[in-house]
């Protein structure tokens, strides 16, 4: 089946990881051998292998944090550092877009013309790779730091941008992010006010829970989770609790599944000796705790982070690639899901809010 994951740092990997994404994994884990630091050749995603895994669309982001507390390669000291960064990363993906590596979606009638040659592909069940359409990007900001003024949405939205994460890890400059008990900031208020104005979609990730409560009661706009688990599978502040799931699934949004183990396992530590063995079928007790929560299949997708600052030491145990996320659907089947609910889950719904909010 086709698949939708609704975020990757492609970007972020190219740039600040230099990892061409146009070679395969394998070649990438072989170049990195030596490199010390997590998920240094061990990584899972790169664009064959997202081909050869039928994702057909992702969420690919613009990140870069300006919190107070520089961190190399992601966290730098002035909002014009965290601006030039970004607009880096929306520049590589233009370039990939010029090379017909990518095809960058930003409205309705683009998206219904991808998916549907996406569909003829896969219904001829082609396996030649040069009629294989490109990989569709909807561009997504984690962090609204590199956004100057709130004033300038504007540009942003008109050089591609379609979903906005206000926060991050830490006190953002929009917003209280993960790690911290932070609200709105005046300025995220504001960003709000504009982002409602421009259409763009909310992604609630990574927000703070006083932060997640006021955007609600703020903004009325369409609202996801693009990768968030379950706070009562694994209690821990990133996840969200059923009450906030709830709210998104009131509002007709979308909760997408990351494959990143600490969310996946409660008591999974980053380079422990001791994890517990966790497999992709854990990622569909997350699934199965949302369509419980919403009486459906119709608000739960994919957002598997991979490669968001890990590898395969920090992903289920059965997964060597993205590729390997075609699995899910066999496991939902397991569960007793029925194809239309497959379906839905590994991609239909993120189309489905895709063609809502791009009216």
């Amino acid at each position: 089946m086709l698949i939708i994951d609704a975020h990757l740092d492609l970007g972020w990997n190219a740039l600040q990881w230099n990892r061409n994404l146009e070679l395969s994994t394998s070649t990438l884990r072989m170049l990195e051998v030596g490199i010390s630091g997590p998920g240094r050749a061990m990584g899972t995603t790169a664009l064959p292998e997202l081909h050869k895994g039928k994702v057909a669309v992702c969420f690919a982001t613009l990140l870069a944090r300006s919190t107070g507390r520089p961190e190399p390669y992601i966290d730098y000291g002035s909002p014009a550092q965290a601006f030039g960064i970004a607009r880096g990363q929306l520049a590589y993906y233009q370039a990939l877009e010029k090379a017909g590596h990518v095809r960058i979606l930003t409205e309705k009638v683009a998206l219904e013309s991808h998916m549907a040659e996406w569909q003829a592909w896969d219904a001829d069940q082609q396996t030649d790779e040069q009629k294989q359409p490109p990989l569709g990007l909807v561009i997504s900001m984690e962090s609204a730091d590199p956004i100057l003024d709130a004033d300038e949405l504007s540009e942003w939205q008109a050089a591609g941008v379609r979903l906005i994460g206000p926060a991050h890890y830490g006190p953002g400059r929009y917003a209280g992010g993960t790690g911290t008990e932070l609200p709105l900031t005046p300025s995220g208020r504001e960003l709000l006010i504009q982002m409602q104005k421009y259409n763009i979609i909310l992604d609630a990730t990574h927000l703070s829970d006083q932060a997640f409560w006021e955007a609600m009661r703020f903004y009325d706009g369409p609202v996801i989770a693009s990768h968030n688990s379950c706070r009562s599978l694994v209690p821990h502040q990133r996840q969200f609790d059923d009450e906030q799931l709830k709210l998104i699934i009131e509002r007709d949004g979308v909760i997408g599944m990351p494959l990143d183990l600490i969310m996946l396992q409660f008591g999974w530590i980053r380079g422990g000796l001791t994890n517990p063995r966790v497999n992709l079928v854990q990622i569909v007790d997350h699934i199965d705790h949302i369509c419980q929560l919403a009486g459906n299949s119709k608000h739960v997708g994919i957002g598997s982070d991979l490669d968001g600052g890990f590898g395969r030491e920090q992903s289920p145990q059965d997964l060597d690639t993205i590729a390997d996320l075609q699995k899910l659907g066999l496991l939902l089947a397991q569960r007793g899901y029925a194809e239309a609910d497959i379906m839905a889950i590994l991609h239909g719904n993120w189309l489905r809010l895709l063609r809502r909010v791009w009216n």
